[in-house]
């Protein structure tokens, strides 16, 4: 009894997920619900124009730094790391969408950092079995590089 309260709290208080939805999308719910629960302010999910698309785009109140999050959900049991498919090309491609949202917000000038969030949630399961999260996991490959 007392743990079903305690679930429900931190459903209310970080967050939950949609277990119909598909499996990158409950992968960015449940990201976000890990990044909410480290202290971060989850300001966008899914952000996306002509030129590509950032999963999360959080906030670090405390350090004032803009946080730009690409999640990888692996849904087998197979060797292999989620973040591996973070390659340069998707790199460079986060890197411009980031900079034409801090350009559409009026953000130019404000840190940021580039996160990946690597979650296994095997297809039999009805939770993810593992979350990593790598700060900093890369910088911007484009020629000027953002702040």
């Amino acid at each position: 009894m007392l743990t079903r309260l305690y679930d429900r709290y931190l459903d209310w208080r970080y967050g939950t997920f949609d277990p119909q939805a598909r499996l990158g999308r409950r992968g960015e719910q449940v990201a976000a619900r890990h990044l909410r629960i480290k202290g971060l302010r989850v300001i966008a999910e899914s952000e996306s124009d002509r030129g590509g698309e950032i999963d999360v785009i959080a906030m670090d109140v405390k350090r004032r730094l803009i946080v730009f999050v690409e999640v990888k959900t692996l849904a087998t049991r197979r060797p292999g790391h989620p973040a591996d498919r973070v390659d340069e090309n998707k790199q460079a491609r986060i890197a411009r969408a980031a900079m034409r949202y801090l350009k559409r917000k009026k953000l130019l000038g404000t840190p940021c950092r580039f996160d990946v969030i690597a979650v296994w949630w095997p297809t039999d399961e009805a939770q993810p079995t593992r979350i990593e999260h790598y700060e900093s996991a890369f910088d911007s490959p484009l020629d000027y590089q953002l702040f």
